[in-house]
């Protein structure tokens, strides 16, 4: 693992600096929105210039529904079945829940802000231009996931699973990634030199394409050396 207070170097996100190309921000800018007038999610809704605020969306259905220019601000998604939705230009800000289902959703042009979620599925999910920032997510499940131009910034992920996602200029900025699964995961582009916690459980030879600090190749000697089979041993 990685502990760091600071980041090194202090080079900003989306300045790339060590030859590959910094991930490209979300620049969500909404228009005046309307109050969702509630009533329940409906599978292939149409969501176009909505606020939903304080809304208890648990156990919903939104499968297949488009939100377009929204804002989802203190909902709670404990079990929102989003399947296949298509979420676009949207900020959802201090979100909630438990168990969230987003497998296969389109997430472009997204911020997610001060979240607290437990076991989101996002497997098989395509997130491009999205931007993490602050709270913490447990167990989020990203297996085969395709994320371009992601950043995670100062929010805790714990046990994050990318086992066999493609990552492509994804960077970590002050923030703690904990026992992360990298297993037959792409990477290419990805900085992670931000992490102020870094901690790979499995798939550590997959970083192949990332990008480390000098610190970081110290703590993660190790367990490089494990996945390697070299035996470090004294005289």
């Amino acid at each position: 693992m990685v502990r760091r207070g600071r980041r090194e170097g202090g080079r900003a996100a989306g300045e790339g600096g060590y030859g590959g190309q910094g991930a490209r921000r979300p620049e969500v800018r909404l228009p005046v929105l309307d109050r969702w007038a509630g009533g329940g999610l409906e599978p292939d809704g149409d969501y176009d210039g909505l606020e939903f605020t304080e809304a208890d969306l648990g156990g919903q259905d939104g499968g297949g529904a488009r939100f377009l220019d929204c804002a989802l601000t203190g909902c709670a998604l404990d079990e929102t079945r989003l399947r296949r939705a298509r979420l676009l230009d949207t900020r959802i800000s201090a979100p909630r829940g438990v168990g969230t289902d987003l497998a296969e959703a389109t997430l472009r042009d997204v911020e997610v802000l001060d979240a607290r979620l437990g076991g989101v599925r996002l497997h098989g999910a395509v997130l491009e231009r999205v931007l993490v920032r602050g709270g913490k997510l447990d167990f989020v499940n990203l297996r085969g996931a395709r994320l371009r131009d992601v950043v995670f910034e100062s929010c805790v992920l714990v046990e994050p699973d990318f086992g066999g996602a493609r990552l492509e200029r994804v960077e970590f900025v002050d923030c703690a990634v904990r026992a992360a699964d990298l297993t037959a995961a792409t990477l290419v582009d990805v900085d992670l030199r931000g992490a102020a916690e870094l901690e790979i459980e499995r798939g550590v030879e997959r970083l192949a394409g990332a990008v480390i600090s000098p610190g970081q190749l110290v703590e993660l000697a190790p367990v490089l050396a494990g996945a390697l089979g070299i035996r470090v041993e004294g005289e």
